[in-house]
């Protein structure tokens, strides 16, 4: 199977490029779930991020994907 390299933005995956599997359409899923699991008194948890599309210098647009916080999670301000 094919795969992108895919950057992250927010999260604990901030600044990460993975490669991500394509679809059969040669696009990267619109969710991206990451499963963390229990360590120490952390419960398991799933990180989630949603595609974006971002524009290069050139005027190309390619995709990465943005940390969505939980609900319950308050944002820093």
């Amino acid at each position: 199977m094919r795969s992108a390299d895919t950057a992250f933005f927010g999260g604990p995956l901030d600044g990460r490029v993975l490669p991500i599997l394509l679809s059969p359409f040669n696009t990267v899923p619109k969710v991206y779930r990451v499963p963390v699991p229990a360590h120490g008194d952390q419960p398991a948890r799933t990180l989630v991020y949603v595609r974006v599309k971002e524009y290069g210098t050139k005027g190309r647009s390619r995709w990465r994907y943005e940390y969505e916080p939980p609900a319950d999670e308050a944002p820093n301000d």
